[in-house]
This record gives structure tokens, C-alpha cells and sequence, in this order.
């Protein structure tokens, strides 16, 4: 199916960030397929983390139109803007959970954030509350005995699974991941990758993966988004990152390390 047959689910147009005088994105343009895994990446400095915060609203672009599953993401609405919000989930580096609450405790703020905003979830009790939060840590790969525990007392892998949990808890239409196999060993990357790829094609989720690892590009990722000279450079599959003709992109998805990624997923 070709893109122009595939439904848009975030769309950008014209987006300029900028810190000051420094500006990081300067009229970027992307779309975001239903159901794809979106691989974002860049040199330093490009903004790969900005543009998904400006995205989920935690970052106020300069300029530019946001739309996401059919909505003004800068409506003034906030009624609207919540609704949006709760389309989506979104996994920080390193899970960013409340070091106070349990794993549990951490995949149930979300379900009760949304029922004290008066949704469905307001008339859950309390037992079905942690059912589907148990539902949510089985679903990201973690041991049922993870739920009682603290995030200081889980492995840097099981805080990401964690965080994946806490993402997914109100069954969300797209997930935004930052860096999410950054500080894992090889083979602890390598499992969270396939993990993504799973839950993407099993829940049908949208998912935006900023990110660095090249075995993650290959391993998990339908297309790849280029950020360079403040915007999305260039957009495609592996294959086709492999054909441009730019210095960053040649020298990132054709180095030593590209060509190992290459034949580890060729294995």
C-alpha cells in the first residue's frame, strides 16, 4: 500500500523548535502511518527527544501544525487535548517512574489519572485496577512478581519493561518510545526490540522510537525518519536509507557499525 493509501495518524507541517537563538527544527514536515514502527534518528543536537516531546505536548513549538489521529494537538481545547492524551502512551528513558510507588502502583496512575477526569475508568474498582495493571506488566515481559517491587529494586531492563507496562495501560491507539534499548547489553536490546515488533503487530499500535541502535532499525522498524539541517531529511526503509546520497546518512547506515548491525540481522 502505498503511503498516499495509508492512514496519517500524526501528521507535521511547518514545526520550528528553538531554544533562544538556537534553533533545533526549522519548517519540518512527517507523517506517521497507522500501525507502523517509525524509527527516528539523527546526529547530536538534532532534537530527536524534542520533536517527540513537541508532539505529546511537553514542548510548545515555535511554529508549526500538529495533528495526531485526526485531532489539533495545539487546540486550545483542553478538554480535547486530554482525550488525545489518553490515545497515547509514552515510555521515557531509563521507565521515569515514581520511585515512591510500586511497579503496579506505577501502571495504574494512568487509570487513575483518566477516572479522575470522570471517564469510564472512574467506575473500576479497585481489583479490576490491578488486574488490568498485572494484564499490562505480563504484556511488557516482566515477571508477575515485578508488580510489588520498587524501581530501585529492578535491573536497568526491567524499568524500561516497567515503563512499557505503565505506557500501555489505557490501551493506547500510539506509543512514543525514547531510546528505549539505550544501557541495555546486547542481548537485553535485542529481546526489547523483539518485544516492540510483537505488541506493534499483535494490539495493531502506532509506534515513534527515537533512537540510536542500529540493530533496533533493523530489527523492529517498517520505516526510518532522518533528522539533519532542522528537519526531516529524508524518510524510508532500510533499503532505501541505504541509496541516499547524503554525508551523515551514508556514513551512519554504511560504518563499521551499520554493516554489523546488517549481518547480525541477516543471521
Amino acid at each position: 500500500m502505498s503511503g498516499a493509501e495509508r492512514e496519517v495518524v500524526i501528521r507535521l507541517r511547518g514545526i520550528r523548535n528553538q531554544f533562544g537563538t538556537q534553533v533545533v527544527h526549522d519548517g519540518l514536515d512527517l507523517d506517521v502511518y497507522r500501525g507502523e514502527v517509525l524509527g527516528v534518528v539523527g546526529g547530536s543536537g538534532t532534537g530527536k527527544s524534542v520533536l517527540l516531546r513537541t508532539i505529546v505536548g511537553l514542548q510548545e513549538p515555535a511554529a508549526g501544525e500538529i495533528e495526531v489521529l485526526g485531532v489539533d494537538a495545539r487546540t486550545h481545547d483542553e478538554d480535547k487535548r486530554q482525550a488525545l492524551r489518553r490515545r497515547w502512551g509514552v515510555m521515557f528513558q531509563d521507565g521515569a517512574l515514581f520511585s515512591s510507588l510500586t511497579v503496579r502502583e506505577n501502571v495504574e496512575v494512568p487509570l487513575r489519572d483518566v477516572a479522575a477526569g470522570g471517564a469510564e475508568t472512574a467506575r473500576l474498582d479497585d481489583e479490576t485496577r490491578h488486574a488490568l495493571a498485572d494484564l499490562k506488566i505480563a504484556l511488557s515481559g516482566l515477571p508477575p512478581f515485578a508488580g510489588d517491587k520498587y524501581p530501585s529494586e529492578l535491573s536497568g531492563g526491567m524499568r524500561k519493561r516497567a515503563g512499557l507496562a505503565r505506557a500501555l495501560a489505557l490501551d493506547p491507539d500510539i506509543v512514543f518510545l525514547d531510546e528505549p534499548t539505550a544501557g541495555l547489553d546486547p542481548i537485553g536490546a535485542a529481546e526489547f526490540d523483539r518485544l516492540i515488533r510483537r505488541l506493534s503487530r499483535a494490539l495493531g499500535l502506532t509506534v515513534f522510537m527515537v533512537t540510536h541502535d542500529l540493530d533496533s532499525l533493523h530489527a523492529c522498524c517498517d520505516r526510518i525518519a532522518v533528522l539533519a539541517e532542522k528537519k526531516v531529511l529524508v524518510t524510508g526503509t532500510m533499503a532505501e536509507m541505504l541509496e541516499v546520497d547524503h554525508p551523515w546518512v551514508h556514513e551512519y547506515f554504511h560504518g563499521p557499525r551499520a554493516r554489523a548491525a546488517l549481518a547480525s540481522a541477516a543471521e
